[in-house]
């Protein structure tokens, strides 16, 4: 369990924030590391959901590829401790625990959008009939940019073409119940449902495994962005049976600014070489790569997809992220998450009890959530995000009016969730 004693009630003083930092076993990783300073000491960092901090075990990652490149030259493709044309099947081997897949299921290349549009090549084949791709209304840009554009290349108007579910007139989050009905209601309308794991602006973890059953029942193609739910909330990807799902990795999972993108396809679609796709060497079969032959033939499972051989200078620090993982084991994690979400949630509404005003956007069962909570602060947003700013908290703002404050088990605190809320408290 991550405490020796586990927590059963919250309390409101700074002296119980700091004994749950006492107990938790997970407080040496804080170490590993390293945090933005204010004013001679650490901020505050809740922006773990937009960007994570580097581990200090990352400079000594790129050390090793730029060690084994000076000593080797192109030869560190296939020599040395950790060949290049190999790497990339280390992060696997983590990665299995963190999305719930098989190795072979995955790969990691690209990103996060170009890799969206490269499944859809394959799994968004509409017909006169089944043409549709529902999604959820509010999501990132770049995904409804990336669906617009696909169904625009396929012929259709996204006007028809595109599903958005929307939530209830007065509601903030979607009901499952109508993400379920929509889903029916459509029926063999839809070739592809392609929803987020977790929404960016509310932090609602949605049903995945329900909406992959719905999708499959009416025949339709099912697939996920986790871009904000892979490395924060449980993910059973081959057991739910989704089709295919992509992620960046440096949000939750630290790889970097920009990181690579982790792919996930089920293995139905292993030994699938009729399957549309836009090829490359990389994914041709590596016991003929060199021959150099014309005709592709695809590799097995999720590597058939690659187009490019692998930016080892990218995926050093994503190793170096998923050994820190490895080491705290993912449920760990998740209850140290559940817990320090669960105690900002807790002092808020204390808060709030003293003609405060800050309502949580994001669900509050902890099942429907990650670390995430989103804030509105009203007519103050913008101003009071200013003001936390100025104080040495790190945050993320969403127009309208949305702070979005995501303490992360990795390296964050109950004292600093402790402090946050106390200087919510003095700003009036």
């Amino acid at each position: 369990m991550l405490f020796q004693n586990d927590v059963t009630t919250y309390e409101n003083s700074l002296e119980y924030a700091k004994l749950q930092d006492a107990k938790d076993l997970l407080r040496p990783l804080r170490s590993a590391f390293t945090i933005p300073q204010h004013e001679d000491r650490d901020a505050i960092y809740f922006c773990g959901n937009s960007l994570g901090l580097p581990s200090q075990n990352v400079e000594k990652a790129v050390e090793q590829v730029m060690a084994q490149w000076k000593a080797l030259g192109v030869e560190g493709h296939f020599e040395g401790e950790r060949p290049w044309t190999t790497y990339h099947r280390l992060l696997n081997t983590h990665l299995t625990k963190i999305v719930g897949a098989k190795e072979t299921e995955l790969v990691v290349m690209n990103t996060l959008t170009v890799n969206l549009h490269l499944l859809m090549v394959s799994f968004y084949q509409p017909t006169q009939k089944r043409y549709k791709i529902l999604m959820e209304g509010g999501a990132f840009p770049s995904d409804q940019y990336a669906i617009q554009s696909q169904v625009k290349f396929h012929g259709f108007h996204p006007d028809d073409a595109i599903i958005e579910i929307m939530p209830r007139a007065g509601e903030e989050l979607l009901r499952n119940e109508d993400i379920i009905n929509t889903i029916a209601q459509y029926g063999e309308q839809i070739a592809l449902v392609l929803f987020g794991g977790v929404n960016y602006y509310t932090g609602q973890f949605f049903d995945l495994a329900a909406i992959t059953k719905a999708g499959h029942q009416v025949g339709a193609i099912v697939g996920f962005d986790l871009a904000h739910a892979a490395g924060n909330v449980p993910i059973h990807l081959h057991d739910w049976g989704v089709d295919f799902a992509s992620w960046c990795s440096y949000k939750y999972m630290n790889s970097g600014p920009g990181g690579l993108s982790g792919v996930f396809i089920h293995e139905r679609y292993a030994e699938r070489p009729d399957l549309p796709r836009f090829a490359g060497w990389w994914g041709h079969d590596e016991e003929r790569r060199f021959l150099m032959e014309k005709e592709f033939v695809p590799m097995y499972g999720a590597e058939g997809w690659q187009l490019s051989n692998a930016p080892i200078l990218a995926l050093a620090p994503y190793k170096a992220s998923l050994e820190l993982f490895e080491q705290a084991g993912f449920e760990q994690l998740r209850n140290k998450s559940i817990k320090l979400t669960g105690y900002l949630e807790f002092l808020l509404n204390k808060l709030n009890k003293e003609n405060y005003n800050y309502d949580i956007l994001t669900p509050k069962h902890p099942a429907e959530r990650g670390c995430q909570l989103s804030i509105s602060a009203r007519n103050s947003g913008k101003e009071l995000f200013n003001y936390l700013i100025a104080n040495g908290v790190i945050l993320d703002w969403r127009e309208p009016n949305v702070i979005r404050v995501a303490p992360t088990p990795m390296y964050n605190t109950f004292e600093e969730v402790w402090r946050f809320v106390e200087l919510l408290r003095l700003y009036r």
